[in-house]
């Protein structure tokens, strides 16, 4: 294969993890490298120091106008960095390239891609079918939006090998010529809209998942949400699916009154009942149906897809089990960052939750989770953060007690006082934690913690 960056002239823009791996590997194949970021070289740490060492050029503190003086061959853009900022613009209105991390990781080993997107599920399925594809001895890399940058394991693994890689909408906005030979856009609900603008780019930006394959990759969707279908429009890819009613010619998995049922476009066959799926919740089942789908494309046998079903044990942060005390019962879900996730968590549980939420408020629609606070499914709503005067409103909407609390800790000892047994103690925030934490993962782990030390 030919070697397109040896020699080219990059300006990476923004650090961070992904933006350091995609400096490290076009370096390693011959491109001048220069790094901007808004940072003093004292805040970028040790990373900044060693690729300065291995010949990458350090603009930082700023995006002066001067990184145009002279030409650039091609833009990359960490995935955090808006549109908007300086040298993102300026590289467009100049007509220069401006990809992602996975376009270029892509671009220097494009074999057996089998990508996953969508709002909510992305993580749980793209683990899962890791599990499913080791069950069934099928060679593979879990990488990606994972927290695993593409751009450190595209070289460490064999052509042949599976790259399962879960992708944000960021990464796949700045995409060219990206093309896995699996594709999933597993849902779209509203969401980074203060991004992308409006709920038709987002759709747009995972749409690119679809847009360069051909007649001989997959590209896979839910059956069972016939308005998202709109998304096949235009794409040469053979369709697959999860869930939804069969269609003739069109592979997945969906289930049928309580089996899971494999259907190879022509004839089905078992893979296992409904209540063999470990994990807890129609959203979990939906997740499996998507990753056994994937997995079975991919090569794996069906025994694989079911055994994993059984033993697959889910994701930190994501609907996790903490722990039961005092036959109360802790789930830690702070990857629902937005009201569709909290839907799906909620619906998991039938009654007498106590539901701690609340986090940054980006103006999304809380009356999506109107008819599950209607239904008596939670006991008590313990709201916090810049959102939680809206959660409050539309709890007390249907009569439900509120309390407010300043975090995750005091909800805990707030929640420990008022659960029985029997009770559900659930923190999906409906929110992005940036008003309050670094990241949702820490947001996770101090409710843990708070959870532990009762």
């Amino acid at each position: 294969m030919v070697n397109e960056w040896a020699g080219a002239q990059v300006l990476v823009v923004g650090l961070a993890r992904s933006g350091a791996a995609v400096a490290r590997l076009l370096l390693r194949h011959g491109a001048q490298v220069t790094i901007t970021d808004r940072r003093r070289v004292e805040e970028l740490g040790e990373e900044a120091n060693e690729l300065a060492q291995i010949g990458a050029r350090l603009v930082v503190g700023g995006h002066p106008e001067s990184l145009f003086d002279q030409p650039w061959d091609e833009v990359v853009k960490n995935p955090g960095v808006p549109y908007s900022a300086y040298p993102v613009t300026e590289a467009i209105r100049r007509g220069i390239p401006v990809v992602t991390e996975l376009e270029v990781a892509w671009r220097i080993r494009p074999e057996n891609w089998l990508a996953i997107t969508g709002t909510n599920g992305k993580t749980t399925t793209t683990s899962w079918v890791g599990h499913m594809l080791e069950a069934a001895g099928v060679p593979h890399r879990v990488a990606g939006n994972i927290g695993v940058p593409l751009c450190d394991v595209v070289e460490a693994i064999d052509s042949k090998e599976w790259l399962v890689a879960e992708l944000s909408s960021f990464q796949l906005q700045g995409t060219l010529r990206f093309r896995p030979h699996i594709g999933a856009i597993l849902n779209i609900y509203p969401a980074h809209l203060d991004y992308h603008g409006s709920l038709e780019a987002y759709a747009a930006a995972k749409k690119n998942m679809f847009v360069n394959q051909g007649p001989e990759d997959y590209a896979v969707l839910n059956g069972g949400r016939k308005d998202e279908h709109h998304l096949m429009a235009g794409v040469r890819a053979r369709p697959a699916q999860f869930g939804g009613p069969r269609r003739p010619g069109v592979p997945g998995m969906a289930v049928e009154g309580d089996r899971v049922l494999w259907w190879d476009g022509f004839r089905t066959e078992p893979v296992c009942a409904v209540g063999d799926v470990a994990l807890p919740g129609e959203h979990n089942l939906e997740n499996f149906l998507a990753a056994g789908t994937l997995a079975v494309l991919a090569g794996a046998s069906l025994s694989a897809v079911a055994a994993s079903g059984r033993t697959f044990r889910g994701v930190e942060h994501r609907m996790e089990f903490v722990r039961q005390w005092q036959g109360v019962t802790f789930y830690n879900d702070s990857k629902a960052t937005n009201p569709e996730a909290a839907f799906r968590a909620l619906g998991a549980f039938p009654k007498n939750v106590i539901w701690i939420a609340g986090g940054l408020d980006r103006g999304d629609d809380y009356r999506r989770l109107l008819p599950l606070l209607q239904e008596g499914r939670v006991k008590t709503v313990l709201t916090m953060g810049q959102s939680g005067p809206r959660i409050a409103a539309l709890a007390e909407e249907v009569e439900i007690p509120v309390r407010k609390v300043s975090d995750v800790e005091e909800a805990v000892r707030i929640a420990a006082c008022l659960a029985r047994g029997g009770d559900v103690v659930l923190l999906s925030p409906a929110a992005a934690s940036w008003d309050q934490y670094r990241s949702f993962e820490e947001r996770g782990r101090m409710f843990k913690e708070a959870v532990n030390k009762l």
